[in-house]
């Protein structure tokens, strides 16, 4: 292990994800690694600066994620007439012209999928952080870890740029303020998924499921 505190031996067991090897884990430092003993890969991360930190990125996700789906990604002028749509009239352009499997690919992963996983987070850190044990966390944590990978802000940004070059050439383009809050909400996405550690949430979860049990046997 790498940066584990020696002093608690006893750990938790775990499995390593590549090689099956199980071992018991001692408490991991905030900032550290804990690496199995036998092919020596990555289990988990303590994250450095406990939940705070991914939690206050997902407050900010929250925010961007209501103005670049409230107000429109950008205007178009042609002949004098003024077009502005957000994300979900882009996909309901779709189902009125008859294809409702383009407007679910389009809208699925970048409005719905993301939505419920920010939620979701939302959700499950507030009730880490505050002790507050809300019903039915580890159910939602169980989902996020499959909605994950359907989460494609990034590929729908990639689409809008593609459609911005061809654009511009027949109408005047002109970026609303949902394109600057999806732009960013990309980022800040991206930088919450990556300080989180879906093992130190379970385990802060099952404390406080087995600290509640104690006070109500108590």
């Amino acid at each position: 292990m790498s940066g584990a505190n020696a002093i608690d031996q006893s750990g938790i067991l775990f499995v390593c994800h590549d090689c099956d090897a199980l071992q018991r884990v001692p408490a991991v430092e905030p900032g550290c690694d804990a690496e199995c003993i036998r092919c020596g890969v990555r289990l988990f991360r303590n994250p450095r600066g406990g939940i705070d930190k991914p939690l206050a990125l997902i407050i900010a996700s929250m925010i961007l994620f209501v103005i670049a789906n409230v107000y429109p990604i950008m205007t178009l002028t042609i002949t004098g007439v003024k077009l502005t749509g957000t994300i979900t009239d882009t996909a309901w352009v779709f189902v009125q012209q008859g294809s409702p499997e383009i407007a679910a690919i389009v809208w699925l992963p970048s409005v719905l999928f993301p939505g419920l996983t920010i939620a979701g987070l939302f959700y499950v850190l507030f009730s880490i952080r505050f002790q507050m044990n809300w019903p039915h966390a580890r159910t939602i944590l169980a989902w996020i870890s499959h909605l994950l990978p359907w989460g494609m802000m990034d590929v729908f940004l990639l689409g809008i740029l593609v459609a911005l070059v061809k654009l511009v050439a027949l109408a005047e383009v002109l970026l609303g303020t949902g394109f600057y809050a999806f732009l960013i909400l990309i980022f800040l996405y991206a930088a919450t998924i990556a300080s989180l550690d879906t093992h130190t949430l379970w385990e802060s979860l099952k404390d406080q499921s087995d600290n509640r049990n104690e006070f109500a046997n108590a």
